[in-house]
């Protein structure tokens, strides 16, 4: 019956586990007392000794599943074709509708229903402790229920009984980051919110992250309506074919469209995905860079053009000679500079690193790996140079890059 387990659901102070297959069939065993296995009315028992299968499972696919001493609360993704997936909550468990999130028990999974989600509201994450839960959405809305009466909640109103969902001020977060990259945990009187820091994939991937990142936007389009669209000249200059017309070629294109079709277009130019609009991407397929990855675009053009005059050129300092590079990529490879830039209250203007403690030859290691995410052939790698970079490597805090340049030296050296 529990052939193929994908996965196991259990709890910080739950006597109760469910599992589930990659048939999407979903098992529970454990205490029932408050009907938090989600069996139904006609399952009443206080406990359920054998794995037994929940029937009359929400539509769609199980996400996460989290137990709580009295409830349980499942998170389900409803694939829509033509929209982004949608999230949902669910909950079962209790009488005591402090633990469920709304003013009626039930014995079987619940959508939990609020005016505080909203339409374009999507769960993150979320977590059940032993008397609360706490949610964030992707409107930087932290919503809470259950009881406070320890501050659990982040509130100060110590009440015991919140059984309705309630939105908690998020704390200040020192980065400007995206709210994604925070979680909660709930343990049994206590809460805690944490930052993440994204896993760096490969530059173009980072690049396409970027792609909301307005305060970097430093050119201008008009579309038909006359909307102003403004984008990363810098992206732009890597994307496209890099002629000098193909951004004139660009604007022509975007002053004949609506802003809905405006976006698709960035979109792809970024992304380089033209099944997003497969007729809009055949207008502008000619001035696109299709062929060649985004990194070895970018290698081409730092060979070619070291001394890029860019408004977000950051300098970097080297005994009395500078060195410039564009923030947007300072950005992609160091958490150093992704807080520095982005920090909400330090001062943005372009600052000036002092770094000499590299040699020559280690500093253009690190410059040629910053642009093209790869060692050049011909260096030669010695124990003095990595033991620099690896310096190098903690103070500019280049740890989450894939691969890391730590790894290839260290391989570059053992080959």
């Amino acid at each position: 019956m529990m052939k193929n387990v994908s996965k196991i659901f259990s709890g910080i102070s739950s006597f109760h586990v469910f599992l589930l297959n990659s048939n999407q069939e979903l098992f529970g065993c454990g205490y029932n007392s408050y009907n938090q296995l989600g069996l139904g009315e006609s399952r009443k028992e206080e406990t359920i000794p054998k794995l037994t299968k929940i029937q009359n499972i929400p539509k769609g696919k199980i996400i996460d599943i989290q137990c709580g001493r009295y409830n349980s609360i499942m998170l389900i993704e409803n694939q829509n074709q033509n929209e982004n997936p949608k999230r949902k909550l669910y909950s079962c468990g209790s009488s005591n509708n402090r633990f469920l999130g709304r003013n009626e028990s039930n014995y079987e999974f619940t959508e939990i229903k609020s005016s505080l989600f909203e339409n374009d509201d999507n769960i993150l994450d979320f977590s059940c402790g032993y008397h609360h839960s706490l949610i964030l959405t992707s409107n930087s809305k932290l919503i809470a229920f259950g009881s406070n009466s320890f501050g659990q909640l982040g509130t100060e109103d110590r009440i015991d009984d919140q059984s309705i969902l309630i939105q908690i001020e998020l704390p200040k977060l020192r980065f400007n980051e995206d709210i994604s990259n925070y979680h909660i945990s709930c343990g049994s009187f206590n809460s805690f919110i944490y930052y993440s820091s994204p896993s760096f994939s490969n530059l173009e991937e980072d690049l396409i992250k970027l792609f909301e990142r307005k305060e970097f936007c430093d050119i201008s389009f008009k579309t038909k309506n006359g909307e102003i669209i403004k984008a990363h000249k810098l992206i732009l200059k890597y994307r496209l074919n890099q002629n000098e017309n193909e951004i004139e070629k660009l604007q022509e294109i975007i002053s004949k469209k609506s802003i809905k079709e405006s976006n698709q277009i960035f979109e792809m130019i970024y992304s380089n995905n033209s099944n997003i609009n497969p007729i809009l991407y055949s207008e502008i397929k000619e001035i696109i860079n299709s062929n060649e990855k985004i990194e070895e675009t970018m290698k081409r053009i730092y060979l070619n053009e070291k001394e890029n005059e860019n408004e977000n050129d950051f300098i970097i300092e080297r005994k009395e000679k500078q060195y410039k590079f564009p923030k947007l990529i300072l950005i992609m490879r160091s958490e150093l500079y992704r807080g520095m830039f982005l920090s909400v209250t330090e001062d943005k203007s372009n600052k000036v690193t002092d770094y000499s403690e590299l040699s020559n030859k280690s500093f253009q290691i690190f410059e040629y790996w910053i642009y093209s995410n790869q060692i050049k052939d011909e260096i030669q790698i010695t124990q003095e140079i990595i033991q620099e970079l690896e310096r190098g490597i903690d103070y500019f805090q280049l740890n989450q890059t894939n691969p890391n340049l730590f790894d290839l030296l260290i391989n570059k050296f053992n080959n």
